[in-house]
């Protein structure tokens, strides 16, 4: 198969899809419409400069429903007791631009979608928005090639850790507002956050670290500001919630020797 788009020197060709197909035919257990997939990977800027090719936002429309639906019954039915308002917070929490960039990278969405010139230039395969909207546009493929439950079974596949994950948050349902709640609990006072950029404008990329009690516990890279606070929040939460782990096993093995002598 050959490379779709293959640009000049001074720009990135996408990979073929054929590891995409393998990719999808492994999580799904059935064969995938190529045209229909080949279009979920047509960026509008792709299809402008190439006579106005039909492009993916009709497919991230009904993505982004087939998805919503997935999680959101996923969330009900795993969460009996909340409250719709908590449901909703829940579902934003794993329904939202970042987390779905974060999970297009993990099978490098980002390498097969086809984009014009001007959006290949400016980084566009890492960019959080098309990463989403292709991911999604994805979704909208594998439900349209084989049926609801197998489009549930590709996003259970990757969005399952995500779900578990936000069950784990505070009241915000964000790392930073969690962060704040374990770090007030442990009398640490509030987490401050040290930011800096490096990059041009097209391509700035931000670094930040996470400071909890005068001590920087966690450091997280991301294309915007609030990405990178949101995960070096979270390797600081982590790092707090280990140590609170290990201070309670401490705790319990102290109260087993005392009752032993």
């Amino acid at each position: 198969m050959s490379d779709l788009g293959a640009g000049s020197e001074s720009t990135k060709p996408q990979r073929p899809v054929d590891a995409l197909i393998a990719h999808l035919h492994e999580v799904v257990g059935q064969d995938i419409d190529e045209p229909l997939l080949l279009r979920a990977l047509t960026h509008r800027s792709y299809a402008y400069e190439n006579g106005g090719l039909p492009n993916n936002e009709r497919l991230e429309f009904l993505g982004d429903s087939v998805l919503g639906l997935v999680v959101t019954e996923s969330l009900y039915r795993e969460h009996p007791d909340l409250a719709e308002g908590q449901l909703a917070k829940l579902r934003a929490a794993v329904v939202n631009m970042r987390a779905l960039a974060d999970v297009a990278r993990t099978f490098d969405l980002g390498s097969y979608v086809m984009l014009g010139k001007g959006e290949e230039a400016t980084g566009g395969r890492d960019k959080a928005s098309i990463l989403a909207d292709t991911l999604e546009a994805l979704i909208g493929t594998v439900f349209l090639s084989t049926d609801i439950d197998l489009a549930a079974r590709f996003v259970h596949h990757h969005f399952d850790g995500i779900i578990e994950e936000a069950a784990t948050l505070g009241a915000g349902l964000d790392w930073k507002t969690s962060l704040q709640e374990m770090a007030a609990g442990a009398g640490l006072g509030s987490p401050e956050y040290r930011v800096g950029e490096q990059g041009p404008d097209h391509e700035k990329e931000f670094h930040a670290h996470a400071v909890v009690g005068a001590e920087v516990l966690g450091e997280g890279h991301g294309r915007s500001k609030k990405e990178a606070e949101q995960k070096a929040a979270k390797q600081a939460w982590t790092a707090l919630e280990a140590r609170r782990n290990g201070s309670h096993a401490a705790g319990r093995q102290a109260a087993a020797a005392d009752a032993q002598a």
